[in-house]
């Protein structure tokens, strides 16, 4: 006889309550919805901002049937697009520019099953609609930018080492340091050599002058562009991301491009907007000779600015910036070492620290003032007493309310402005229309092309072809609940991806179904040849799917945007495949005819 032990059964049954439930979700659809987002990060969403955005709505003829707090962002569910526009606009002007409302579409399916994180699939920007953008870094510019700092690091070392020098320019990528004695210029050599690796350095003689010229080696080229491009990459998302754009795509391609797709947003120019907004630091002093309570009325002193500390109350500071936040190198969250409070820990370039030490010496017993600037409003972070003159480069900045703020700021401070500048070399948008087309199209592909398979099955192998065909349908549900549990993003050659999983995994129940055929001929009793087709066809099946996934993973490995969305469900389907034709089919068999002592025939 052909029996599988209880907890096989179990085991089965178990995998596919939890795939049936996990891929329930994926055919419910999406309704309209309004996503609220904080224009800054640091500000979190409450339930009282919840409900103020529900009377906003429901007072413009609105009303949500659902709403939510989900990844520190407020979302309503309406019951169509007209009111989910109502809504947006009402939104917008009850809560004015702290936060970005933004339409969006959210599963329609029941709270028990986001309960328990059954979420549908994402769309891509084929099948769900958008906007598109190839965005080039100018990889020139940024290794400029590094000639500049160098410039002025140079500048500083040579000070700190009292060398005496004419003057110091910057040609193209390189900088040209000038010396009226070559006992000068070789000391400026010995000292830049030896502080900077990353640098070439080159002597030459003139008539009356003797010159240092300063290049970035290859090596160092190179970092400072992969940099640029993970700078930029990093910054894209950290926008986009406070858009609350659904499920983005960017991702670098090839050397100097950034590929970045927004599903669901059909306002290119507000993406282009997004896409340029920044955020940076600035540092100036506190005017503590004028009224800051006048100055919040309307009263204002002449070179100076009012704005708000985190605490609510005006501070009034000059308007001559010290620094700004061109000059941090690094930024990250820590505590502050006195006092254990949440701190940002920032180091500046050589230029930077240069002035930043001279600030703090010609200021002890001031208060100075650090700004955050960010898209358009600026805050007063903090405003401390300068206690004592601060060099080497590093400062650290207190006044925030947790850790999760302080790495906030220090995120939005290394990733808030670009690296190097980009310009867009591409650009297309999707309609929503296309994408249902799409969506359309790669169903009922795979759906003809289940039942085509089903039909063939049943035709050739009788019982046993629907035994595979089940097991077929189950790898399908296998394969949707695990895309859907690592909320992967399903594409056009994902649609096909699952095409070509279905039409592979019968190939599995065929060598099955051939190899009892074959035990038959060979006079086999049906028992021992269901027991033998099933043992000796497992380790050619494991040889055929491991070749296969191979592919799969070199497709992932070295393949880019869609290809890996390809080869991620590839790979996912000949896993699933493997477990649904042998451990499924088998299953299905043992339960019809494993019980029978004397089996005398079997429909194959």
């Amino acid at each position: 006889m052909n029996r599988f032990p209880l907890w096989k059964y179990i085991l089965i049954g178990v995998v596919l309550v939890v795939s049936f439930l996990y891929t329930l979700p994926n055919f419910y659809g999406e309704v309209p919805a309004v996503q609220i987002s904080p224009v800054k990060t640091t500000e979190k969403m409450d339930e009282a901002l919840l409900r103020q955005a529900q009377a906003a709505a429901q007072a413009a003829g609105a009303k949500s049937y659902s709403a939510f707090i989900d990844d520190n962002s407020v979302k309503l569910r309406f019951a169509s697009t007209d009111e989910q526009i109502k809504a947006k606009d009402a939104i917008q002007a009850a809560l004015g520019n702290r936060y970005t409302v933004a339409l969006n579409l959210l599963s329609a399916s029941p709270e028990w099953l986001t309960a328990i994180h059954a979420l549908p699939m994402y769309l891509g920007l084929d099948l769900r609609g958008g906007v598109h953008f190839m965005l080039e870094v100018d990889m020139k510019a940024a290794l400029e930018k590094a000639a500049i700092r160098y410039q002025g690091d140079i500048r500083t070392e040579l000070r700190s080492e009292k060398i005496r020098y004419g003057r110091i320019t910057r040609e193209g990528e390189s900088v040209v340091a000038k010396f009226s004695t070559r006992d000068q210029r070789d000391a400026a050599v010995e000292k830049i050599s030896r502080t900077y690796e990353d640098l070439n350095i080159a002597s030459s003689d003139g008539v009356d002058e003797f010159t240092m010229t300063a290049t970035l080696k290859p090596t160092a080229e190179n970092k400072i562009q992969e940099f640029a491009v993970k700078q930029n990459i990093q910054t894209l998302r950290n926008r986009v991301n406070e858009l609350g754009v659904a499920e983005p795509v960017i991702q670098q391609q090839g050397v100097d491009r950034v590929v970045v797709q927004l599903p669901g947003v059909q306002d290119t120019a507000k993406a282009k907007e997004i896409l340029g907004r920044t955020a940076t630091l600035e540092i100036r002093m506190v005017d503590e000779e004028g009224d800051a309570n006048a100055a919040a009325a309307g009263q204002v002193p002449f070179g100076d600015e009012v704005y708000q500390s985190r605490d609510g109350f005006p501070i009034l500071v000059r308007k001559d910036v010290m620094l700004t936040g061109d000059s941090i190198t690094d930024a990250s969250p820590g505590f502050d070492s006195q006092n254990n409070r949440p701190a940002v820990h920032i180091n500046l370039d050589g230029k930077g620290a240069r002035i930043f030490k001279d600030v703090t010496r010609e200021n002890v017993g001031r208060r100075m003032a650090i700004l955050l600037i960010e898209h358009d409003s600026t805050e007063i972070i903090t405003a401390p007493v300068i206690q004592e003159e601060i060099g080497g480069g590093r400062v650290q900045i207190t006044g925030m309310d947790s850790p999760q703020e302080a790495s906030d700021v220090a995120l939005l401070l290394r990733a808030g402005a670009l690296a190097a500048p980009m310009t867009i070399v591409e650009e297309r948008t999707v309609g929503p229309s296309m994408g249902k087309d799409n969506i359309e199209k790669g169903f009922n592909s795979n759906i003809w092309g289940f039942f085509a398979v089903v039909a063939f099955m049943i035709f050739y192998y009788r019982v046993f072809g629907m035994f595979s065909s089940l097991a077929l349908a189950v790898n399908g549900f296998f394969l949707v609940a695990l895309l859907s549990m690592l909320q992967a993003t399903l594409t056009l050659p994902g649609l096909a991806g699952i095409a070509l999983t279905l039409g592979m995994a019968i190939d599995a129940n065929v060598l099955i179904n051939e190899r009892i055929r074959e035990e038959l001929r060979n006079a086999a009793t049906p028992q021992a040849a269901i027991h033998a087709g099933y043992d000796r066809a497992w380790g050619t099946i494991l040889d055929s799917n491991l070749t296969t996934l191979i592919a799969g993973i070199a497709l992932f490995w070295l393949g880019s945007g869609p290809v890996k969305g390809f080869a991620v469900v590839l790979c996912l389907g000949i896993l699933t495949s493997m477990f649904s034709a042998v451990t499924v089919s088998r299953a299905l068999v043992n339960l019809t005819y494993g019980r029978k002592v004397r089996l005398n025939t079997v429909s194959i």
